[in-house]
This record gives structure tokens, sequence and C-alpha cells, in this order.
């Protein structure tokens, strides 16, 4: 049996050995793990989605090397594109066709090998329809919470994100140790490939077998510019009353303003416009230098896809729209008058 004094010992001795374990030694130092952030990229066709470059500007913010990960058919010239982008110091690439359609299915565990690989603290996507199916999977893949839509960033473990679609803003502390996280592309600018210098290298492909096919798509071919990414969007709502005046009207617009076409969901449900244009709540965010929109009354839910645009333009014949208390121009009248007038002028 131990003394009193005995014990006391074992017990000066026990703090003392758990008290240099956890000093500010160099020694212990060299073991912490240092932040280190991965951004997932876009391609399609072989092309880089621009816009899926927020997630370098997002990564940016949170200091540390930032690597970037594309996946695809033809894709070492992606990655040597996006290798321009200042601030990224590495392009991982996996060249192969079974990666082209971007399938979660397949696409979640090739990135978790990446990941786990790499060693990276934080892993971020755009918050677009790609990085809405990806992220969730790779998060449930490595046990760890996902972090979606975030606005802004207060430190390497803090976030902020709407919820009630704007009405409120969230801050989100997380203690996982690999941090997934969607970036909302209007909060953080793309950034730009000029004069970067990244490395280009193969990533690892665990060539997983997966039971998802990809069949088929019918895409919408526009020559007008990408609603997500546009400079100028003029927007349609339910007060166009059918298709046929959706596309007689709305149209006519766009190519006089050189703007891309969006809709209400209003618009959407009645079937004015294609579910690809709906801008708010359940559609797409944007944030153009003018967003001009028509027969739209402005309910919360349009308002949490549009309202960070830079001029907000309203055409409504309810001088008591909720739209007109975000709108910086507001015009009451008849849009079927005054739509076809103002594309005149714009023409002219």
């Amino acid at each position: 049996m131990l003394s009193t004094r005995s014990t006391t010992v074992l017990r000066q001795a026990r703090f003392q050995f758990r008290s240099s374990l956890f000093s500010a030694t160099p020694q212990f130092t060299s073991y912490a793990r240092l932040l280190s952030s991965l951004a997932i990229l876009e391609q399609r066709d072989g092309k880089l989605n621009g816009s899926s470059l927020a997630a370098v500007t997002a990564a940016q913010k949170l200091g540390g090397p930032i690597h970037a990960f594309v996946a695809g058919a033809g894709t070492k010239a992606v990655a040597e594109e996006a290798a321009k982008v200042e601030g990224i110091e590495k392009i991982l690439y996996v060249d192969s066709a079974a990666y082209d359609k971007g399938l979660a299915e397949s696409f979640a565990p090739l990135v978790v090998e990446n990941i786990k690989k790499g060693g990276y603290t934080h892993v971020l996507a755009g918050h677009s329809a790609f990085g809405k199916n990806l992220m969730p999977r790779v998060a449930a893949l490595l046990d760890s919470q996902g972090i979606s839509d975030i606005t802004a960033i207060e430190g390497e473990d803090t976030f902020v994100r709407p919820i009630y679609a704007g009405n409120a803003i969230l801050t989100v502390q997380s203690q996982d140790s690999i941090k997934i996280i969607t970036v909302r592309g209007t909060a953080f600018p793309a950034a730009e490939p000029t004069s970067g210098t990244a490395t280009v290298e193969e990533g690892v492909d665990p060539k997983d077998a997966t039971t998802t096919e990809w069949l088929t798509e019918n895409l919408t071919k526009s020559d007008r510019p990408e609603l997500a990414s546009a400079g100028r969007v003029v927007s349609g709502g339910r007060g166009l009353k059918s298709k046929e005046e959706f596309d007689r009207i709305m149209p006519p617009l766009a190519d006089a303003l050189g703007a891309a076409i969006g809709a209400s969901r209003a618009a959407v449900d009645s079937g004015f416009a294609d579910n690809s244009l709906q801008v708010g709540q359940t559609g797409k965010n944007v944030a153009p230098q003018l967003y001009l929109c028509a027969g739209i009354s402005g309910a919360i839910q349009h308002l949490a896809g549009m309202k960070d645009s830079k001029v907000i333009a309203a055409i409504n014949k309810d001088p008591e729209a909720p739209i007109f208390q975000v709108a910086d121009v507001g015009l009451v009248g008849d849009l079927f008058d005054k739509v076809p007038e103002l594309t005149e002028k714009l023409k002219q």
C-alpha cells in the first residue's frame, strides 16, 4: 500500500509530465496540424466554370496554403488554366471520363481520397447544383458536419450563413478537424486566372465502382450570359400572365441590355419559364450590377436570391408591391406598356 507522501509524489510527477507535454516547445508545435485548404473546381466539356473560383477567394480569406482539385475528361488543360489563379499553390487533376458529369456517387469518394492524402483542414466548393449535391456526401464520408452557403468567414472555425430565406444571419463555429464548406458565389467574387504559377499534378483516383449511371440530359442553349454570373439580369414574374407574353416581352428586353433572363418561382411554377431561370431561395442566387424585374411582387423567397444586386429596378402596376421596398428605382405602371417602351428606347 502506498503512503500519503508517496501518493503526493506520484501526483506531482504526473502533473509535471503532463505539463511538459503541453508546454509551448518546438517539439510539440511540430506536431500541430497546420491550416490548409482544398478548393473543388467545376468543369464542363473541358472548360473551367469560372464561378467555381469563388471557393478559391473564400480559401484566401482563411489563409494557409491553397490547393485546387478538378476531375473529368481532358481536365489537364482545365488544371493548367486554373493554375494561373493567384494564390493557388497546386492544382490536382484526375483525367477520367468517369467523373465528367460530376455525379456525386462517384465524385465524392474521389474527393475524399485526395483530401486524406493531402491532409487538408478545409474543403470548399461553390454553392451551385454541383456543390450542393457533392459536399454533403463528402461530409458524411468524413464524418464531418457540412457548413453550407456561407457568406463570410470570421476565423478558421467560424463562418456566417443566412437562414430563414435571409431574414436571419447565423454564425457557426465548427470543432470538426475537417471543415466541409460551400460558399455563396455572390458573397465571394470569383478569382480570375492571371499570372499565377501553381504546379499541376495528378491526383489520386480510387476507381470505386458505382451503381449510378449517367443516361442523358437536355440542355437549353443560349447566347445570352449565364444567369448566375451575369452582370445584368432581367427577370419576369406572374404578372406576365402567360408563357407567350413572357417570351414576347422578356427576351427583347434582355437582348437590348445584353442581359441574362431570370424568373420568379411563381412564373416557373406557372410554366412561363424553365426552372433553370428561377431566381430565389429555391433557385439561383444572383448579384448583378443591374437587376431589372417586371411583374414580380417581391416575395421574401425571391428577394433572398437577388437582394445583393448593386442596382435593383422594378416595374409593377401595384404601388404597394413589396418589391418597391428594396428597389433603387421603381416604375408604377402596366408592364405590357412600359417594358416594350423601355426596350425600344434602349435599342435607340
